[in-house]
């Protein structure tokens, strides 16, 4: 998918470059459908976020890596991997003592102004993907994310 143009409204086709340094690029491999995604899809915005561009949705998901990006060392080519779709500052006081989910300036998969997963290929912070074992499926990787949610509470 390219991307959620508005209510009832997606089309294909996204270029996708070279991952940057610290990224890795990914093929997607699942993506879980939210409620999130549900509300864009059906009435144009979720949780007061309208898209004034086309935004791809999708952010419970997991993937093959392909391509990357200069300085990653701790993951390789064909790794599979579960996605955190959150996406900090790495600059503030919180991001550098390790409390990444109070930063201001976090963005999330698939809220405007940032991409989601529902695509073929994406690039995406290597510190944010994370090696799954052979026994873990695909689909249970990606529900990592509301795992995670819901453990937290």
């Amino acid at each position: 998918m390219d991307g959620f143009y508005s209510a009832l409204d997606f089309k294909e086709g996204r270029a996708v470059f070279r991952p940057k340094a610290e990224e890795v690029q990914l093929a997607i491999q699942t993506v879980g459908i939210c409620g999130t995604d549900i509300h864009f899809w059906k009435h144009g915005e979720a949780g007061g976020d309208v898209p004034d561009a086309p935004v791809v949705l999708g952010h419970e998901s997991s993937g093959v890596v392909t391509a990357l990006g200069e300085g990653v060392t701790h993951l390789q080519i064909g790794d599979r991997v579960a996605i955190e779709p959150n996406v900090p500052c790495h600059t503030c006081q919180d991001c550098k003592e390790g409390r990444y989910n109070l930063c201001k300036k976090l963005r999330y998969f698939a809220v405007p102004p940032y991409q989601g997963a529902l695509c073929r290929r994406l690039n995406h912070s290597a510190h944010f993907c994370y090696k799954i074992p052979d026994h873990v499926s695909f689909e249970e990787a990606a529900l990592l994310e509301p795992l995670s949610v819901a453990i937290h509470g």
